[in-house]
């Protein structure tokens, strides 16, 4: 393969070089597009395109059509090194100003980074002043690339035109509006034909559509975009989420604190977070000229309590929780339902302790995530050590011999609880202290990040933490942050998705919904309610005029965990006709029997 291609490299390199050939398609069909990035992405690709017209799904047929041609004719892929002037010349000639602006950007490289230019990899990231850059040929289509690539088109693999999305060039509001066409790409066919019907159950399980469906969370356009709201059910579930994670925490005495959600530039200054995130604050100037951010996490915070009065070993460990929104000022074109928000909640947590119980404390946590979990059907989390690169402690706060210290005491742990069983992530800790970082895979075999221990000696030094040992001396805490869910939205766009909807009877929002069969059993029915509801269940009579069988299937439809039909025989014998999501008709049992199994279920948090 060109460019030495190792196997290991050969999807990567693959999903590229069809990025390319969907672009030298584009062009082909569409001679006056312009083109902004193609990056690859998590089994495939994309390409973001300004054309004089709107895609449509039958575009997109002609489109793979036409690669389909360019795979047959076995283009090549040449690589050639232009002058960076040269290539400006060549792409305003043909009209292509993305790819000037970017190339404009490179060559100045003080105002934008690599990143910034779409993940295109344009340059090596090392290059001190650029002066050449790296021209891919395909056919007659040409593209700025590093690569590498395949030899030529005979080589890509198996792939599918995907999908249709609008964006903002480099993912900035008031840019111009892109045509982001998405792709995926297997070696094989028969992998392709897996991932394809993989992904057609994950359409159905879409938190956004569910949450529409199921009435869980809404967004509006005059709120904005990224701020989602939660209806009454939505609010249940998660209100429902977070009483289990603080009932765990409250067994190891954590106790409850709130905070304000605006803080003055100075604290975040003070904890480094300034330094590191400015740009991605929402700032807010008073009429004093004072400059405030909004919150975009809680641990300045925490550790302002902390610093609010003496203490003494005799009090430490201390653990704070709260659960509160934060704030982040993310490009409109990352913005994705749930997964990424403006706005969002966190259980946080932090525990502020001697260096010595850093062992103990942070294996309860783990003993909290482990439960949680696995109540929550994922059994088998993967443990990722996210840990420093010695050979950029530019990127960090602290000295070296600091964090060997904290990322020795997290490995001790973790070789505990898992053995060699856990993935290294060099390179991956925050700037403030390494972390454990939890991968939970969902029904579908998807994995996300869903919990997090970190281990934070830079905050306390940075805030002068300090507590009086057995000697009177001071010294410094250790500060462990600990997330459950970490960003409850985020959280939930992973579960939805998990159960599909239908959660377990101990989070449903509605628990039981009662049917009636006619006005004449719907005194009787409102008994049934009531009774389940002084028990602490959620239930809901539907006594709408609708025949039994639309009700039926709209509860069903709401993935309602019981439905309970009620008639004559019910009415006269006690009892209640038991249909189960999913399972249909469970038999007729009295009310007292089912009264009894639920709140047995719902107590016990059962799968």
């Amino acid at each position: 393969m060109a460019d030495h291609i190792e196997k290991a490299q050969y999807s990567e390199a693959m999903r590229h070089s069809t990025a390319h050939i969907l672009a030298a398609a584009v062009q082909k069909l569409y001679p006056d597009a312009q083109f902004g990035v193609g990056p690859v992405i998590e089994n495939g690709f994309y390409y973001d395109i300004k054309l004089g017209k709107t895609l449509s799904s039958d575009d997109l047929i002609a489109i793979e059509s036409e690669m389909a041609e360019i795979v047959s004719a076995g283009e090549k892929f040449v690589r050639v090194e232009w002058p960076i002037d040269e290539a400006i010349d060549y792409f305003r000639e043909h009209d292509q100003p993305f790819k000037v602006e970017l190339l404009g950007d490179l060559k100045t490289r003080g105002t934008t980074s690599l990143k910034d230019l779409g993940d295109q990899n344009l340059v090596s990231d090392n290059v001190e002043e650029v002066t050449t850059v790296t021209i891919y040929r395909t056919g007659n289509f040409i593209d700025l690339c590093r690569g590498p690539h395949l030899e030529n088109t005979a080589q890509a693999g198996a792939f599918k035109l995907t999908k249709l999305a609008g964006a903002y060039w480099r993912g900035k509001e008031g840019n111009p509006q892109m045509q982001r066409v998405y792709g995926v790409a297997f070696a094989t066919k028969e992998e392709l034909d897996r991932y394809l019907v993989m992904i057609e159950e994950a359409e159905k399980r879409d938190h956004r559509k569910l949450g529409k469906e199921l009435d869980l969370f809404v967004f509006s356009d005059l709120v904005g975009s990224g701020l989602p709201m939660y209806t009454p059910r939505g609010t249940i579930l998660r209100n429902q989420l977070d009483a289990y994670v603080q009932e765990m925490r409250d067994e190891y005495d954590y106790e409850e604190v709130s905070v304000p959600h605006i803080t003055k530039k100075d604290a975040y200054i003070a904890s480094g977070h300034w330094q590191k995130f400015s740009e991605e604050l929402f700032k807010v100037n008073t009429r004093e000229g004072h400059e405030f951010a909004m919150k975009p996490m809680n641990c300045p915070h925490h550790a302002q309590i902390y610093a609010s009065r003496p203490r003494s070993y005799r009090d430490l460990p201390i653990r704070y929780r709260e659960t509160t929104t934060c704030y982040r000022d993310e490009q409109s074109g990352e913005l994705s339902g749930l997964n990424r928000t403006r706005a969002f909640a966190q259980d946080d947590a932090h525990v502020f302790c001697r260096s010595e119980q850093v062992q103990d404390e942070v294996a309860k946590i783990w003993g909290i995530i482990t439960k949680f979990y696995g109540t929550l059907g994922f059994d088998d989390l993967t443990v990722r050590f996210s840990r420093h690169d010695a050979a950029n402690m530019a990127a960090y706060s602290g000295g070296e011999s600091a964090w060997d210290a904290a990322e020795s005491q997290l490995q001790a742990i973790i070789q505990e609880k898992v053995g060699d069983n856990y993935v290294d992530g060099v390179g991956e800790a925050a700037f403030y202290g390494p972390k454990i970082d939890f991968m939970g895979r969902d029904a579908l075999g998807r994995e996300s990040q869903v919990a997090t221990i970190q281990l934070d000696f830079n905050q306390p030094a940075g805030f002068g933490l300090e507590f009086i040992d057995e000697q009177g001396q001071k010294q410094q805490p250790v500060m462990i942050h600990a997330a459950i869910m970490g960003s409850i939205e985020r959280f939930l766009s992973v579960y939805i998705e998990h159960v599909a909807g239908a959660f377990p009877t101990w989070l449903a929002p509605e628990q039981v919904r009662i049917l009636p069969v006619s006005d004449k059993f719907a005194e009787y029915g409102a008994k049934v309610t009531a009774e389940l509801k002084a028990a602490g269940v959620r239930a809901k009579l539907d006594d709408d005029n609708e025949s039994l069988g639309k009700r039926i299937r709209g509860a069903e439809a709401m993935k309602v965990p019981y439905t309970l039909v009620v008639g004559e025989r019910e009415q006269e014998s006690g009892g209640v006709a038991v249909r189960k999501h999913g399972e249909g008709d469970k038999g007729s049992r009295s009310s007292a029997e089912f009264l009894k199994d639920i709140t047995r279920e719902i107590s016990t948090r059962a799968a």
